[in-house]
């Protein structure tokens, strides 16, 4: 995924489709990741981590963050990036 992408558009379940705007993008590892908020947030809505990756074609595709191991593994990486900025 390129660096300087500030929005990206997702589609649900159902086909609907919802912007994104990109906050960071970083990698782990091996792995690349993106945190984003919906365009339209509300107060409630937090920051969604996505792990970036490739189809059998080499299309970038992005999965939700459910392995508890690797969420905290991530969150921590956004925080800490946040952290420095502050300083």
């Amino acid at each position: 995924m390129q660096n300087n992408v500030d929005t990206i558009v997702l589609y649900d379940e159902n086909g609907e489709e919802t912007e994104f705007n990109v906050v960071v993008k970083f990698d782990i590892e091996d792995s690349e990741y993106v945190v984003v908020t919906p365009v339209e947030a509300s107060e409630e809505d937090v920051a969604i981590p996505l792990k970036i990756v490739k189809d059998n074609e080499g299309n970038e595709l992005f999965e939700t963050v459910e392995d508890e191991q690797e969420f905290d593994m991530v969150a921590e990486a956004y925080n800490t990036l946040f952290a420095d900025e502050e300083n």
